[in-house]
Protein backbone atom coordinates (compact mmCIF):
# COMPACT_ATOMS: atom_id res chain seq x y z
CA UNK A 1 0.00 0.00 0.00
CA UNK A 2 1.40 3.39 -1.02
CA UNK A 3 0.73 6.01 1.66
CA UNK A 4 1.00 9.57 0.36
CA UNK A 5 0.91 12.66 2.58
CA UNK A 6 -0.18 15.50 0.32
CA UNK A 7 0.73 18.93 1.71
CA UNK A 8 -1.54 21.51 0.09
CA UNK A 9 -4.03 19.01 -1.29
CA UNK A 10 -6.97 21.42 -1.22
CA UNK A 11 -5.37 23.70 -3.80
CA UNK A 12 -5.68 23.52 -7.57
CA UNK A 13 -2.84 21.16 -8.51
CA UNK A 14 -2.91 19.26 -5.21
CA UNK A 15 -6.61 18.51 -5.63
CA UNK A 16 -6.10 17.21 -9.16
CA UNK A 17 -3.17 15.09 -8.01
CA UNK A 18 -5.29 13.50 -5.26
CA UNK A 19 -8.12 12.73 -7.69
CA UNK A 20 -5.58 11.15 -10.05
CA UNK A 21 -4.12 8.98 -7.27
CA UNK A 22 -7.52 7.87 -5.98
CA UNK A 23 -8.03 5.92 -9.19
CA UNK A 24 -5.55 3.45 -7.69
CA UNK A 25 -7.05 1.32 -4.91
CA UNK A 26 -3.58 0.57 -3.54
CA UNK A 27 -3.04 4.21 -2.53
CA UNK A 28 -3.96 5.87 0.76
CA UNK A 29 -4.00 9.66 0.94
CA UNK A 30 -3.75 12.14 3.79
CA UNK A 31 -4.64 15.61 2.58
CA UNK A 32 -2.84 18.06 4.90
CA UNK A 33 -3.92 21.64 4.26
CA UNK A 34 -4.48 24.82 6.27
CA UNK A 35 -7.24 25.98 3.89
CA UNK A 36 -6.09 29.46 2.90
CA UNK A 37 -8.17 31.60 0.56
CA UNK A 38 -7.21 29.30 -2.34
CA UNK A 39 -7.95 26.02 -0.54
CA UNK A 40 -11.30 24.45 -1.28
CA UNK A 41 -12.51 21.10 0.05
CA UNK A 42 -15.69 21.24 -2.05
CA UNK A 43 -13.67 20.12 -5.05
CA UNK A 44 -12.85 16.90 -3.16
CA UNK A 45 -16.42 16.00 -2.19
CA UNK A 46 -16.54 13.00 -4.57
CA UNK A 47 -13.91 11.19 -2.48
CA UNK A 48 -14.34 12.60 1.01
CA UNK A 49 -16.09 9.44 2.31
CA UNK A 50 -13.68 6.95 0.75
CA UNK A 51 -11.88 4.75 3.26
CA UNK A 52 -8.46 5.42 1.71
CA UNK A 53 -8.76 9.23 1.90
CA UNK A 54 -8.44 11.45 4.96
CA UNK A 55 -8.26 15.21 5.49
CA UNK A 56 -6.29 16.84 8.29
CA UNK A 57 -6.31 20.59 8.74
CA UNK A 58 -2.79 21.74 9.50
CA UNK A 59 -0.13 24.33 8.82
CA UNK A 60 3.26 23.51 7.24
CA UNK A 61 4.65 26.39 9.32
CA UNK A 62 3.77 24.50 12.52
CA UNK A 63 6.27 21.91 13.74
CA UNK A 64 3.56 20.29 15.85
CA UNK A 65 1.02 20.05 13.00
CA UNK A 66 3.54 18.53 10.61
CA UNK A 67 4.87 16.13 13.25
CA UNK A 68 1.36 14.97 14.13
CA UNK A 69 0.55 14.34 10.47
CA UNK A 70 3.71 12.30 9.90
CA UNK A 71 3.45 10.28 13.11
CA UNK A 72 -0.26 9.51 12.77
CA UNK A 73 -0.37 8.72 9.05
CA UNK A 74 3.11 7.19 8.62
CA UNK A 75 3.55 7.98 4.91
CA UNK A 76 6.14 6.53 2.58
CA UNK A 77 5.77 9.54 0.28
CA UNK A 78 5.39 13.21 1.17
CA UNK A 79 4.57 15.47 -1.76
CA UNK A 80 4.62 19.21 -1.15
CA UNK A 81 2.21 21.39 -3.12
CA UNK A 82 1.68 23.77 -0.20
CA UNK A 83 2.73 27.25 -1.28
CA UNK A 84 1.70 30.82 -1.83
CA UNK A 85 1.80 30.93 -5.61
CA UNK A 86 0.46 34.15 -7.08
CA UNK A 87 3.02 36.69 -8.28
CA UNK A 88 0.75 39.72 -7.79
CA UNK A 89 0.13 38.80 -4.18
CA UNK A 90 3.86 38.35 -3.61
CA UNK A 91 4.47 41.89 -4.87
CA UNK A 92 1.85 43.27 -2.50
CA UNK A 93 2.84 41.12 0.50
CA UNK A 94 6.20 39.34 0.10
CA UNK A 95 6.68 38.32 3.74
CA UNK A 96 3.76 35.87 3.63
CA UNK A 97 5.48 34.12 0.72
CA UNK A 98 8.74 33.88 2.63
CA UNK A 99 6.91 32.48 5.66
CA UNK A 100 4.99 29.81 3.76
CA UNK A 101 7.35 28.90 0.93
CA UNK A 102 10.68 29.19 2.76
CA UNK A 103 9.99 28.71 6.47
CA UNK A 104 7.14 26.25 5.83
CA UNK A 105 9.27 24.12 3.53
CA UNK A 106 12.13 24.09 6.04
CA UNK A 107 9.76 22.82 8.73
CA UNK A 108 8.40 20.12 6.43
CA UNK A 109 11.96 19.06 5.69
CA UNK A 110 13.11 19.06 9.29
CA UNK A 111 10.14 17.09 10.57
CA UNK A 112 10.39 14.69 7.61
CA UNK A 113 14.06 14.10 8.45
CA UNK A 114 13.22 13.29 12.08
CA UNK A 115 10.51 10.91 10.87
CA UNK A 116 12.82 9.36 8.27
CA UNK A 117 15.59 8.73 10.79
CA UNK A 118 13.22 6.64 12.94
CA UNK A 119 12.25 4.34 10.06
CA UNK A 120 13.81 0.91 9.68
CA UNK A 121 16.04 0.18 6.69
CA UNK A 122 13.24 -1.23 4.50
CA UNK A 123 10.97 1.72 5.27
CA UNK A 124 13.78 4.15 4.47
CA UNK A 125 14.17 2.60 1.03
CA UNK A 126 10.55 3.47 0.23
CA UNK A 127 10.38 7.00 1.66
CA UNK A 128 10.71 10.04 -0.57
CA UNK A 129 10.05 13.78 -0.23
CA UNK A 130 8.79 15.27 -3.51
CA UNK A 131 8.88 19.05 -3.77
CA UNK A 132 6.72 20.80 -6.37
CA UNK A 133 8.23 24.01 -7.72
CA UNK A 134 7.99 26.33 -10.71
CA UNK A 135 9.87 27.28 -13.87
CA UNK A 136 9.87 30.88 -12.60
CA UNK A 137 12.90 30.12 -10.41
CA UNK A 138 15.02 30.20 -13.58
CA UNK A 139 14.17 33.84 -14.30
CA UNK A 140 13.20 35.10 -17.74
CA UNK A 141 14.14 34.13 -21.29
CA UNK A 142 14.47 36.26 -24.39
CA UNK A 143 13.01 35.00 -27.65
CA UNK A 144 15.30 31.97 -27.82
CA UNK A 145 16.34 29.13 -25.54
CA UNK A 146 14.72 26.86 -22.97
CA UNK A 147 15.01 26.17 -19.25
CA UNK A 148 16.75 22.88 -18.52
CA UNK A 149 17.48 21.25 -15.19
CA UNK A 150 20.98 22.75 -15.48
CA UNK A 151 19.79 26.35 -15.94
CA UNK A 152 21.09 28.68 -13.23
CA UNK A 153 18.50 30.13 -10.87
CA UNK A 154 17.72 33.83 -11.39
CA UNK A 155 14.31 34.56 -9.81
CA UNK A 156 12.85 38.01 -10.42
CA UNK A 157 9.77 38.24 -8.17
CA UNK A 158 9.26 37.69 -4.44
CA UNK A 159 7.22 34.60 -5.36
CA UNK A 160 9.88 33.02 -7.55
CA UNK A 161 12.63 33.99 -5.11
CA UNK A 162 10.77 32.24 -2.29
CA UNK A 163 10.31 29.12 -4.41
CA UNK A 164 13.97 29.17 -5.44
CA UNK A 165 14.89 29.35 -1.76
CA UNK A 166 12.69 26.36 -0.99
CA UNK A 167 14.27 24.35 -3.84
CA UNK A 168 17.73 25.04 -2.45
CA UNK A 169 16.64 23.95 1.03
CA UNK A 170 15.24 20.68 -0.31
CA UNK A 171 18.50 19.88 -2.08
CA UNK A 172 20.48 20.84 1.03
CA UNK A 173 18.51 18.40 3.20
CA UNK A 174 19.35 15.68 0.69
CA UNK A 175 23.05 16.52 0.37
CA UNK A 176 23.71 17.25 4.04
CA UNK A 177 21.36 14.90 5.87
CA UNK A 178 20.59 12.20 3.32
CA UNK A 179 16.84 12.86 3.13
CA UNK A 180 15.58 11.24 -0.10
CA UNK A 181 14.14 14.01 -2.27
CA UNK A 182 13.03 14.83 -5.81
CA UNK A 183 12.38 18.38 -7.05
CA UNK A 184 10.06 19.19 -9.95
CA UNK A 185 9.79 22.51 -11.78
CA UNK A 186 6.64 22.91 -13.84
CA UNK A 187 5.33 25.45 -16.31
CA UNK A 188 2.00 27.32 -16.05
CA UNK A 189 -0.81 24.92 -15.15
CA UNK A 190 -4.42 25.41 -16.20
CA UNK A 191 -7.63 23.40 -16.04
CA UNK A 192 -10.90 22.95 -14.11
CA UNK A 193 -11.11 24.14 -10.49
CA UNK A 194 -8.33 26.72 -10.85
CA UNK A 195 -8.65 29.68 -8.50
CA UNK A 196 -10.27 32.70 -10.23
CA UNK A 197 -7.29 35.05 -9.87
CA UNK A 198 -5.24 33.30 -12.58
CA UNK A 199 -5.27 34.48 -16.21
CA UNK A 200 -7.33 31.69 -17.79
CA UNK A 201 -10.16 31.35 -15.22
CA UNK A 202 -10.26 35.12 -14.74
CA UNK A 203 -10.70 35.67 -18.48
CA UNK A 204 -13.44 33.04 -18.71
CA UNK A 205 -15.27 34.41 -15.68
CA UNK A 206 -15.06 38.01 -16.85
CA UNK A 207 -16.54 36.94 -20.20
CA UNK A 208 -19.45 35.36 -18.34
CA UNK A 209 -19.92 38.43 -16.14
CA UNK A 210 -19.73 40.86 -19.05
CA UNK A 211 -16.68 42.57 -17.57
CA UNK A 212 -13.51 43.82 -19.17
CA UNK A 213 -10.80 41.21 -19.59
CA UNK A 214 -7.56 42.74 -18.27
CA UNK A 215 -4.25 41.92 -19.98
CA UNK A 216 -0.95 43.21 -18.66
CA UNK A 217 1.11 45.53 -20.85
CA UNK A 218 0.77 44.63 -24.52
CA UNK A 219 0.02 40.96 -23.87
CA UNK A 220 3.20 39.82 -25.58
CA UNK A 221 4.58 37.92 -22.56
CA UNK A 222 5.03 34.23 -23.38
CA UNK A 223 4.28 31.26 -21.15
CA UNK A 224 4.54 27.49 -21.56
CA UNK A 225 1.10 26.02 -20.76
CA UNK A 226 0.55 22.63 -19.12
CA UNK A 227 -2.84 21.01 -18.60
CA UNK A 228 -3.11 20.02 -14.95
CA UNK A 229 -3.98 16.37 -15.67
CA UNK A 230 -0.81 16.04 -17.73
CA UNK A 231 1.14 17.45 -14.77
CA UNK A 232 -0.42 14.91 -12.41
CA UNK A 233 0.43 12.07 -14.79
CA UNK A 234 4.04 13.29 -14.81
CA UNK A 235 4.10 13.27 -11.01
CA UNK A 236 2.78 9.72 -11.00
CA UNK A 237 5.67 8.66 -13.26
CA UNK A 238 8.08 10.35 -10.86
CA UNK A 239 6.58 8.55 -7.85
CA UNK A 240 6.94 5.20 -9.59
CA UNK A 241 10.30 5.59 -11.34
CA UNK A 242 11.90 8.92 -10.37
CA UNK A 243 15.50 8.89 -9.16
CA UNK A 244 16.24 10.21 -5.68
CA UNK A 245 18.21 13.45 -5.73
CA UNK A 246 17.14 14.37 -9.27
CA UNK A 247 15.27 17.39 -10.63
CA UNK A 248 12.66 17.03 -13.38
CA UNK A 249 11.31 19.88 -15.50
CA UNK A 250 7.66 19.34 -16.43
CA UNK A 251 6.41 21.40 -19.36
CA UNK A 252 3.59 21.37 -21.88
CA UNK A 253 5.68 22.18 -24.96
CA UNK A 254 3.12 24.89 -25.63
CA UNK A 255 4.46 28.44 -25.80
CA UNK A 256 1.78 31.07 -26.25
CA UNK A 257 1.54 34.83 -25.82
CA UNK A 258 -0.87 35.90 -23.09
CA UNK A 259 -2.89 37.90 -25.60
CA UNK A 260 -3.25 34.85 -27.84
CA UNK A 261 -4.48 32.76 -24.91
CA UNK A 262 -7.10 35.39 -24.08
CA UNK A 263 -8.20 35.69 -27.69
CA UNK A 264 -8.57 31.91 -27.92
CA UNK A 265 -10.77 32.00 -24.82
CA UNK A 266 -12.87 34.76 -26.38
CA UNK A 267 -13.30 32.78 -29.61
CA UNK A 268 -14.41 29.70 -27.68
CA UNK A 269 -16.82 31.75 -25.60
CA UNK A 270 -18.31 33.31 -28.74
CA UNK A 271 -19.34 29.81 -29.82
CA UNK A 272 -20.27 28.34 -26.45
CA UNK A 273 -22.04 31.30 -24.83
CA UNK A 274 -22.63 34.12 -27.37
CA UNK A 275 -23.05 37.61 -25.98
CA UNK A 276 -26.68 38.74 -25.72
CA UNK A 277 -25.88 42.01 -27.49
CA UNK A 278 -24.32 40.16 -30.43
CA UNK A 279 -20.85 41.57 -29.80
CA UNK A 280 -17.57 39.69 -29.61
CA UNK A 281 -15.89 38.90 -26.29
CA UNK A 282 -12.60 40.09 -27.75
CA UNK A 283 -14.02 43.61 -27.67
CA UNK A 284 -13.85 43.39 -23.86
CA UNK A 285 -10.05 42.97 -23.79
CA UNK A 286 -8.46 45.87 -21.89
CA UNK A 287 -4.69 46.38 -21.74
CA UNK A 288 -3.69 47.50 -18.25
CA UNK A 289 -0.53 48.80 -16.62
CA UNK A 290 2.12 46.10 -16.63
CA UNK A 291 3.16 44.22 -13.52
CA UNK A 292 6.44 45.40 -11.93
CA UNK A 293 9.36 43.30 -13.17
CA UNK A 294 7.11 41.22 -15.45
CA UNK A 295 9.18 38.34 -16.92
CA UNK A 296 9.00 38.24 -20.71
CA UNK A 297 9.15 34.55 -21.52
CA UNK A 298 9.26 31.10 -19.90
CA UNK A 299 9.88 27.91 -21.87
CA UNK A 300 10.70 24.46 -20.49
CA UNK A 301 12.84 21.76 -22.04
CA UNK A 302 11.13 18.61 -20.72
CA UNK A 303 13.34 16.16 -22.62
CA UNK A 304 14.86 14.69 -19.43
CA UNK A 305 11.58 13.40 -18.02
CA UNK A 306 10.63 12.09 -21.48
CA UNK A 307 13.93 10.27 -21.94
CA UNK A 308 14.28 8.96 -18.38
CA UNK A 309 10.66 8.25 -17.42
CA UNK A 310 8.77 8.12 -20.72
CA UNK A 311 6.47 11.05 -19.95
CA UNK A 312 5.39 13.83 -22.29
CA UNK A 313 2.36 16.13 -22.30
CA UNK A 314 -0.54 14.58 -24.23
CA UNK A 315 -3.34 17.14 -24.08
CA UNK A 316 -3.19 19.79 -26.81
CA UNK A 317 -3.88 23.33 -25.66
CA UNK A 318 -6.88 23.65 -27.97
CA UNK A 319 -8.47 20.62 -26.31
CA UNK A 320 -7.42 21.57 -22.78
CA UNK A 321 -8.72 25.12 -23.05
CA UNK A 322 -12.05 23.87 -24.45
CA UNK A 323 -12.44 21.48 -21.50
CA UNK A 324 -11.50 24.23 -19.06
CA UNK A 325 -13.93 26.78 -20.52
CA UNK A 326 -16.78 24.28 -20.54
CA UNK A 327 -16.08 23.37 -16.91
CA UNK A 328 -16.26 26.99 -15.76
CA UNK A 329 -19.42 27.59 -17.79
CA UNK A 330 -21.03 24.48 -16.28
CA UNK A 331 -19.88 25.21 -12.71
CA UNK A 332 -20.86 28.82 -12.17
CA UNK A 333 -22.07 28.12 -8.64
CA UNK A 334 -18.59 26.89 -7.63
CA UNK A 335 -16.61 29.89 -8.85
CA UNK A 336 -19.29 32.47 -8.03
CA UNK A 337 -19.13 31.48 -4.35
CA UNK A 338 -15.37 32.10 -4.40
CA UNK A 339 -15.73 35.26 -6.45
CA UNK A 340 -18.30 36.79 -4.11
CA UNK A 341 -17.23 35.53 -0.71
CA UNK A 342 -13.63 34.39 -0.62
CA UNK A 343 -11.82 36.73 -2.96
CA UNK A 344 -11.94 40.30 -1.69
CA UNK A 345 -8.84 41.71 -3.36
CA UNK A 346 -9.76 44.68 -5.56
CA UNK A 347 -7.13 43.98 -8.21
CA UNK A 348 -7.65 40.60 -9.84
CA UNK A 349 -4.39 38.95 -10.80
CA UNK A 350 -2.89 37.66 -13.98
CA UNK A 351 0.07 35.39 -14.77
Amino acid sequence: MMRILVAGGAGFIGRNFIMRQMKNEDVEILNFDILTYAGNLETLKPIQKKSNYEFMKGDICSHIDVRNALESFKPNILINFAAESHVDRSIDGPLKFIETNVVGTSILLNESLKYFNLLNSKQKEKFIFIHISTDEVYGALDRDGFFTEKTSYAPNSPYSASKASSDHLVRAWNHTYGLPIIVTNCSNNYGPNQFPEKLIPLSIINCMLGKEIPVYGNGENIRDWLYVEDHCDALNCIILDGIVGETYNIGGNCQLKNIDVVRMICENMDKLLPRIDGGKYEDKIAFVKDRPGHDYRYAIDASKIKTDLGWSAKIKFSDGISKTIKWFVDNEEWWMKIYNNNYKQERLGLV
